[in-house]
């Protein structure tokens, strides 16, 4: 989430082109990577989305949908999936509990996206949606474990690294959201889409055959 339009746009295709080079990268060298290679691209589209939200000036139509779709069935599923085709057989014993626990929270999300309308709304700098959650706080913990915890839990460095800077950010973009202030939330995105670029780039200089 970013404050305007055009910033949407712009941190969304520069994100995007992050992902592309991240899973070109991943796909040569370490095709199980790939997955969480591809989060760049879902957050990259997840900005661009957001551009469309800011053009309607909020409201609840089809561009309101699909980033809600992104943003929270989709997200506690596929990041923890993503890193259990990569961790090492000892740390998938600790990552599967976060997958099974990303599951949960996923079906319950979409579920309530599925009989609630989701609004957004221009509040300041910022784009603030709506659905009414029932149990928040449970789904916001299940959400934050099995996305921030997977990757801590990943055993490799580059993911644990990820793991750290989105629980910092998150705390960081949720203050200045709550604010008013300004959405930093795609400059966090950039960040850690240049985490996963270095990831993926030292685990194709690690890989068999790497010169």
């Amino acid at each position: 989430m970013c404050w305007s339009a055009t910033a949407d746009l712009v941190a969304g295709s520069a994100i995007t082109a992050v992902g592309v080079a991240c899973v070109t990268r991943a796909a040569r060298t370490r095709p199980r990577a790939v997955p969480l290679a591809a989060l760049p691209l879902l957050l990259g589209a997840h900005q661009i989305t957001e551009a469309v939200i800011w053009n309607d000036s909020g409201g609840h139509g089809p561009a309101v949908v699909a980033w809600a779709v992104i943003a929270l069935p989709l997200l506690p599923l596929w990041i923890p999936a993503g890193v259990l085709c990569v961790a090492r057989p000892r740390a998938r014993l600790r990552v599967w509990p976060l997958l099974a626990c990303g599951v949960v929270t996923s079906a319950a999300l979409a579920y309530a996206l599925a009989t609630r309308t989701v609004t957004a709304t221009v509040r300041g700098h910022t784009m603030a949606y709506e659905i009414g959650l029932p149990h928040a706080g449970f789904l916001v913990a299940g959400y934050l474990l099995a996305t921030i915890g997977s990757l801590l839990l990943s055993g490799e460095a580059g993911l644990i690294l990820l793991g750290s800077l989105v629980g910092a950010a998150a705390a960081v973009c949720t203050a200045l959201w709550r604010w008013e202030f300004v959405s930093t939330w795609c400059a966090a995105a950039a960040v850690c889409s240049l985490v996963l670029y270095a990831w993926t780039r030292r685990a194709a200089a690690a890989a068999p055959g790497a010169r």
